[in-house]
C-alpha cells in the first residue's frame, strides 16, 4: 500500500502526524476548539508545538476540559493549583493570560453572536490558500494575521501577537497550509469555500 504524503513538519511522531491528519487545517467553527487552540497557543509561546500536542491532556485537565467559562472564574486558588500540576507548564504569566483571554473571549460571544462569527468574518467565512505558500515562499504571519492580531490586542487579548494568531487561523482552517501535494491539501478544499490570495 503506498504511504500518504504528509507535510513535513509533523513526521516527528505519532501524535503530530494524528494531529495533521486529523485537525490541522480543519474548518472549525466551535467556539470551544478555537478556545482550546488559543491556550495552546499561547503556552507554546518561546516552545514548540509538538510539545504542546504532548501537554495537551496536562492542559486539559487544569484548564477545566478547555471550558472558557468556567475559566474566566479561576482566581488565585486554582492559579496555585495549575502551578503545582505535574508536567505543567509552569509559567504564571502564561496562565494568567489564559485565564485574562477567556473573559475577553466571552465578550467577544457576547458581541457577535460566536468567537467563531467574529473570527471568520474576516475572511467572510473564505479559506485563503496563498499562492506565495503554494510557490514554496513559507512565512511566519501575513497581512491577515497582522489585521487579527491587531484587533484582538486591541480587544485586550494578550499573547496574541501575528506569529501567534497565523498559527491559529492555520489550525483552524482560515488558511490552508498544507503543502500541495500532501494528501490533506486537496481533501480541506472540498470542506469549505475557498479561494486563492
Amino acid at each position: 500500500m503506498e504511504q500518504e504524503t504528509r507535510c513535513g513538519w509533523c513526521l516527528i511522531n505519532e501524535p503530530m502526524i494524528q494531529y495533521h491528519d486529523c485537525e490541522w487545517g480543519v474548518p472549525s467553527h466551535d467556539d470551544g476548539k478555537h478556545f482550546e487552540f488559543m491556550l495552546m497557543e499561547v503556552m507554546q509561546c518561546g516552545l514548540n508545538w509538538n510539545m504542546m500536542i504532548q501537554k495537551r491532556e496536562i492542559f486539559r485537565k487544569c484548564f477545566c476540559d478547555y471550558d472558557f467559562k468556567r475559566i474566566a472564574e479561576f482566581g488565585e486558588e486554582e492559579i496555585a493549583e495549575i502551578l503545582l500540576a505535574p508536567g505543567m507548564i509552569r509559567s504564571r504569566r502564561k496562565i494568567t493570560a489564559v485565564i485574562h483571554n477567556a473573559r475577553q473571549f466571552m465578550k467577544v460571544e457576547e458581541e457577535f453572536g460566536s468567537f467563531d462569527r467574529y473570527l471568520w468574518g474576516f475572511t467572510d467565512y473564505k479559506t485563503y490558500v496563498y499562492r506565495r505558500h503554494q510557490e514554496g515562499e513559507a512565512e511566519a504571519r501575513n497581512e491577515l494575521s497582522d489585521q487579527v492580531s491587531a484587533d484582538l490586542k486591541k480587544r485586550g487579548f494578550k499573547y496574541m501577537g501575528s506569529i501567534t494568531v497565523f498559527s491559529h487561523l492555520q489550525a483552524c482552517g482560515i488558511i490552508n497550509d498544507h503543502r500541495p501535494d500532501c494528501f490533506r491539501y486537496e481533501a480541506l478544499l472540498k470542506e469549505t469555500e475557498w479561494e486563492y490570495r
